[in-house]
């Protein structure tokens, strides 16, 4: 696992407690960054876990 992998993942659950949070004290601003920043999270492990793929397949040659 490499600091994309884990880094998106984190942010991607950090944004989905901001996310339920603001909905929760009805705030929309809280809300909206709480899904940004799920969204980004999402994106990094996703570049993360191709980076992996990639460094797996070179080493299997």
């Amino acid at each position: 696992m490499n600091k994309d992998q884990v880094k998106g993942r984190v942010d991607e659950a950090t944004g989905k407690v901001k996310e339920a949070a603001g909905k929760v004290v009805g705030n929309p601003t809280l809300e909206l960054k709480g899904k940004i920043q799920g969204a980004t999270g999402k994106v990094q492990a996703a570049f993360g876990d191709a980076k992996e793929e990639i460094r797996k397949s070179t080493r299997a040659k």
